[in-house]
């Protein structure tokens, strides 16, 4: 099993239809043939010192295998997400594999 999680800071002074973009988009990475559970949410309300809860929207999406998320990466629904990049301050990345 491969778990992608990707973190975004969206930029403060972006739309509310800018915002609903971005969410349209990357709820749609859920639905590429190779995810297999996909989940977009907000910081949850938790409050402890080693919580990080800057972050705007965090993803987390599962695949198979490492080529199933090499194939998401090239889809046509993760190239249109990535245009939006320009709605974000700041994006991690953490892959890791079970």
């Amino acid at each position: 099993m491969f778990i992608h999680s990707v973190y975004f800071w969206l930029k403060p002074d972006i739309t509310p239809s800018e915002k609903a973009l971005f969410v349209e988009r990357a709820q749609a990475l859920t639905r590429i043939s190779t995810v297999k559970q996909g989940w977009l949410g907000k910081p949850a309300d938790t409050d402890r010192p080693i919580i990080d809860r800057t972050y705007s929207y965090g993803l987390v999406l599962i695949f198979d295998d490492l080529p199933g998320h090499d194939f998401y990466q090239v889809d046509p629904i993760h190239d249109a997400f990535r245009e939006l990049h320009s709605l974000w301050t700041a994006v991690k990345i953490y892959d890791f594999e079970e």
